[in-house]
């Protein structure tokens, strides 16, 4: 297994994009992470265990928001790929897009009726329209290539062109693009498929790009990473003369597809679609608790618990624990009250390790507390807030690189 390595930061705050006005962003900091780690290179099976923890990433930054000091608490989302049942409107907008391909903007023939209509498969439905699955004759060309992250000016020019409509944003740059959507710290690692795979599914573990071409243009782009639990949806991007077909939640039903055929094909660990992060307090976020059933970590014991159950004590506060409801606040956050972690014992520092060296690639460690680094109270804070929001399995498994 590959080794993890990234460098430590401790508590950071920014301005809140969720409760802000309309095209505008909160001049208050009131978004706040608890700490934040620069990864050089992560396992998959050790960024699984961080979003288990509430980690995210973007690019190679991950962070984990300190939920009780924001004003928009984000709770870790997961929805259950083997249980989901899609509901009417989903099914009608996934047959909605398959008619579009197949039929273009005319009508197709009323088929006559069946008193037993044929059960509505969601892996059977996601591919109907695709020009590799289906041998009927489509209007249109509809095609999705899955490939592992990487840059193309297609590929920008998508996000540009979904940034400047969608998100009123007109400073896009390549190089930002390659930051937040195409580098990445989790090194592939394959996939031990029981059964034989078919050709459609990854091969690795990692970070991927799914392409969505029609009649051979790219007008969408999910960016997914592929992980032994999950797939985790990090971001999707679409051009927007296809505002109609409603890509975004069709792109999700593809992805909880995707992660019931990698199960079905002989990964059984591969249970869920991770949808990144549930805002309660943002009306617009709550979209993904349409998608059933879905789960909540716990901020603070990170147990997983029913949406369902959780949505009374979301309602009324501002934080909530589900675990320890006591804990829950409807008290606006305060940002002066952030309390620095405690020191850890020494004898687990002397599990938890930083680089000393690299030569002939190879890779010398000491102990963290053994670090002429150490010393140093800034760098020494932001180690032990990192250590804190890793927990101590994940703290002994990722090696610290110190180079301040």
């Amino acid at each position: 297994m590959a080794i993890s390595v990234g460098s430590p930061s401790g508590p950071s705050t920014s301005t809140c994009g969720y409760c802000s006005p309309s095209g505008s962003r909160s001049t208050a900091k009131s978004a706040v992470h608890t700490a934040g780690l620069l990864a050089n290179q992560l396992s998959c099976q050790v960024y699984q265990k961080m979003i288990d923890r509430g980690w995210r990433r973007s690019g190679t930054w991950c962070y984990k928001p300190d939920l009780y000091h924001s004003c928009c608490p984000s709770y870790t989302i997961k929805l259950d790929a083997l249980a989901f049942k899609p509901s009417k409107s989903q099914r009608k907008l996934i047959n909605r897009w398959n008619r579009f391909i197949l039929h273009g903007k005319r009508p197709p023939a009323v088929p006559p009726k069946s008193k037993d209509p044929p059960t509505f498969s969601l892996i059977n439905a996601v591919h109907a329209a695709e020009a590799t699955f289906s041998i009927e004759q489509h209007v249109h060309k509809f095609e999705t290539i899955l490939e592992p992250s990487s840059y193309t000016s297609e590929k920008f020019e998508l996000y540009s062109l979904y940034q400047r409509e969608v998100h009123n944003d007109v400073k896009s740059t390549p190089s930002g693009f390659r930051r937040f959507l195409v580098d990445t710290p989790l090194h592939p690692a394959p996939i031990s498929y029981s059964s034989p795979r078919p050709s459609h599914l990854p091969i690795n573990y990692g970070s991927y790009h799914q392409l969505y071409r029609c009649d051979g243009k790219l007008f969408a782009l999910g960016v997914i990473d592929i992980l032994p639990n999950c797939v985790s949806s990090v971001y999707f991007m679409y051009d927007p003369t296809w505002e109609e077909f409603s890509l975004g939640k069709l792109s999700a039903l593809r992805e909880v597809a995707l992660a019931s055929e990698m199960q079905q094909a002989g990964a059984p660990e591969m249970t869920s679609l991770y949808m990144g992060f549930y805002i309660h307090s943002c009306p617009k976020m709550r979209y993904k608790g349409e998608y059933s059933p879905s789960y909540l970590a716990d901020p603070e014991t990170y147990v997983w618990f029913p949406l369902e159950n959780c949505t009374q004590l979301l309602d009324n506060n501002r934080y909530a624990c589900f675990s320890h409801p006591e804990h829950s606040s409807a008290d606006p956050p305060d940002f002066l009250a952030i309390e620095e972690s405690p020191q850890p014992s020494d004898a687990l520092l002397s599990q938890v390790h930083v680089v000393r060296g690299i030569q002939d690639n190879k890779v010398t460690v000491i102990p963290v507390n053994k670090s002429p680094y150490w010393a140093i109270e800034e760098v020494r804070s932001e180690i032990i807030a990192c250590m804190a929001g890793l927990g101590t399995e994940l703290a002994m498994e990722v090696i610290f690189y110190l180079n301040s």
